[in-house]
C-alpha cells in the first residue's frame, strides 16, 4: 500500500515548518508502517483529505475494529493531545485506543472522517457545535499536563509584537496594538478555567456511530470557555464575508453565541479579534496574504 503523505500534507508541512516538516515527511510513511506492523493494524486507504499536520490512514485492529491511526508533528499545540483525549474519555470527542505521544501516533475510534459540522446548514451546525462544546468544558484533573490560555496567548503576544514591526504586518499595526491591549485585559481578569479543546470550529466534528457528533484534532489548553469559542465565531469565514452586511452579521453571531453558552460577549468579542488578528498575521509571515487578509479583516469588523 501506497504510504506516501498525501499532497495537501506535504504541501502545508513544508510551508510552515520549513527544514524540520521537510525532514519529518521523509521520515513518515518509515514511521506509518512500523507502528502499522507494531500495532498489528490492516491499512484500508490513506485519507488524502485529512490533517494539515498529521497523515490520517484508516485501519482494522487484529480483531476488525475500524479504527483510524493518525501520525502527526508533535508541536506546542498538539503534544498534548492524547491527554485530552484521555480525560475527555469517549464524552464529547473521538475515543483514544492507543497512543504513543512522543512520536505523535494515536489510534483512535474511527469516525465518518468526510461528514463534519460543515454539511450542515449553518444554524443547525451552531446548534449542534454548542452541545459538543459544553461537554468538554470539564476541570482538568489535578497535576494535569496542559498549558494555560494565559501562557500560550503570552507566546503567541511576544511573537505577533515581533511580526508588527515586519513590513508584511505594515496595514494591521492598529489590530495588533488593540488585540496585544485586549489580550492583557483579559487575562487579568479570567474566570475559573477548564479544560479547552483549543482549535474547535465545523471542521473539526464528525459524525460517529458512537454518538452523532463527535470533536476531534483538539490543541488542548486550561483557560475561560470564550477563549475556545473564538474560532466557532468566525467559522465559514468565507461565506461570511460574501454575504452583505457581513460586519453585522459577524457581531450577531458572537452575541448569539455568547448568549446561548452564558459566556461574557464582551469576553468572546475580545479573544475572536486576539486569535483572529494573530493567526492573520502569522498567514502573512508565511506568505498566505489571502488567509491573513481575510481573517484581520473578520477583526476589524469586532
Amino acid at each position: 500500500m501506497d504510504l506516501e503523505p498525501p499532497e495537501r500534507l506535504a504541501r502545508t508541512v513544508a510551508a510552515w515548518e520549513g527544514e524540520a516538516g521537510r525532514v519529518w515527511l521523509t521520515e513518515l510513511p518509515g514511521r506509518v508502517a512500523g507502528y502499522l506492523e507494531r500495532w498489528q493494524l490492516t491499512p484500508e486507504r490513506v485519507f488524502a483529505a485529512g490533517g494539515q499536520i498529521s497523515m490520517i490512514v484508516l485501519v482494522r485492529a487484529v480483531d476488525g475494529t475500524p479504527a483510524v491511526l493518525k501520525v502527526g508533528m508533535v508541536n506546542q499545540e498538539t503534544a498534548q493531545e492524547h491527554a485530552a483525549l484521555a480525560h475527555w474519555g469517549g464524552r464529547g470527542a473521538v475515543r483514544l485506543l492507543r497512543a504513543d505521544p512522543a512520536q505523535g501516533v494515536l489510534l483512535e475510534e474511527r469516525l465518518r472522517a468526510d461528514v463534519s459540522l460543515r454539511s450542515l446548514a449553518e444554524p443547525k451546525a451552531m446548534l449542534e457545535a454548542a452541545g459538543i462544546v459544553q461537554r468538554l468544558w470539564v476541570p482538568p484533573a489535578e497535576g494535569h499536563p496542559f498549558a494555560s490560555v494565559a501562557d500560550r496567548t503570552a507566546a503567541l503576544g511576544a511573537v505577533l509584537r515581533q511580526r508588527r514591526e515586519q513590513e508584511f504586518a505594515a496595514d494591521a499595526r492598529d489590530l495588533v496594538d488593540e488585540a496585544l491591549a485586549l489580550r492583557e485585559e483579559l487575562t487579568a481578569s479570567a474566570p475559573e478555567p477548564v479544560l479547552l479543546h483549543g482549535d474547535f470550529h465545523h471542521g473539526n466534528v464528525l459524525s460517529g456511530e458512537r454518538m452523532p457528533w463527535l470533536a476531534i484534532d483538539p490543541k488542548p489548553l486550561v483557560g475561560e470557555p470564550a477563549y475556545d469559542l473564538a474560532w466557532l465565531a468566525r467559522d465559514r469565514l468565507p461565506t461570511l464575508a460574501a454575504q452583505p452586511g457581513s460586519r453585522a452579521a459577524a457581531r450577531r453571531r458572537v452575541a448569539k453565541l455568547a448568549s446561548s453558552l452564558e459566556v461574557d460577549p464582551e469576553r468572546l468579542r475580545g479573544w475572536a479579534l486576539f486569535r483572529a488578528v494573530e493567526a492573520g498575521v502569522w498567514y502573512l509571515s508565511v506568505g498566505g496574504r489571502e488567509d491573513g487578509e481575510l481573517l484581520l479583516e473578520f477583526a476589524s469588523w469586532l
